[in-house]
C-alpha cells in the first residue's frame, strides 16, 4: 500500500463530489452572511484592507463563523500557510496573505491553495511522511509528517461540511 496515495485519494474524494459541488454558485451575500451577531468573518477596514477575525486564545465557545471565515481558514490557514511553510518558502502567513472578500475570490484562494497543497503531499514518499514534522507547526513538531497530512484532511473535511451547513441554513433564512 502507498500511504500518500491513500491520503490524496480521501482528500480527493471529498474535494471532487463533496465541497466543490457544494460552492457551486456561492453569491457574496451568502458569503459574509452573518446567521448570528457577532460573528467572525472577514471584514474590510476603512482603508480597504481585508482583516480575519481572529483571537488568542480562542474565546470560550468560538464565535459562530461565516462562509467567509471558514473557506479563508481552510484556503489560508489550512493549506496555504502549511504549503508553504512545509513544501515552499514559507513567506505566506496571515499577515502577509491577500485575504478574499468576495465568493469568487474565496473559492479561487481555496481551490490554489488546494492544488499546491496536492502537489506538495504528491512530492513526499514514505521515508518523508515518517519523519519529524519539524517547528513549524508547534507542539505537533515531533509527530510525523503524515499526522499533519492527515491532519488537514480532517480540517479540510470539518470546515468543508461546515460551510454546507451555513449555505443550507442561509437558503432556508432567505426563503
Amino acid at each position: 500500500m502507498i500511504w500518500r496515495a491513500e491520503m490524496l485519494d480521501q482528500l480527493d474524494l471529498y474535494w471532487e463530489h463533496h465541497l466543490m459541488p457544494r460552492l457551486a454558485g456561492l453569491t457574496d451575500d451568502e458569503y459574509l452572511w452573518e446567521p448570528v451577531p457577532d460573528c467572525w468573518t472577514v471584514r474590510t477596514d476603512e482603508d480597504g484592507r481585508a482583516m480575519f477575525d481572529w483571537q488568542e486564545p480562542v474565546p470560550e465557545p468560538p464565535p459562530v463563523t461565516t462562509i467567509a471565515w471558514r473557506l479563508t481558514h481552510v484556503a489560508l490557514q489550512v493549506l496555504g500557510t502549511r504549503t508553504s511553510a512545509h513544501f515552499g518558502d514559507g513567506s505566506l502567513t496571515m499577515e502577509t496573505a491577500s485575504l478574499p472578500v468576495t465568493a469568487d475570490d474565496g473559492v479561487t484562494a481555496l481551490r490554489e491553495q488546494y492544488h499546491a497543497w496536492r502537489k506538495g503531499v504528491t512530492s513526499l514518499d514514505d521515508t518523508t511522511l515518517q519523519r519529524p514534522i519539524g517547528d513549524t507547526e508547534g507542539k505537533w513538531g515531533e509527530r510525523p509528517m503524515a499526522t499533519l497530512v492527515l491532519h488537514v484532511n480532517r480540517e479540510v473535511m470539518h470546515h468543508g461540511a461546515e460551510i454546507a451547513l451555513l449555505r443550507d441554513l442561509y437558503r432556508a433564512h432567505a426563503s
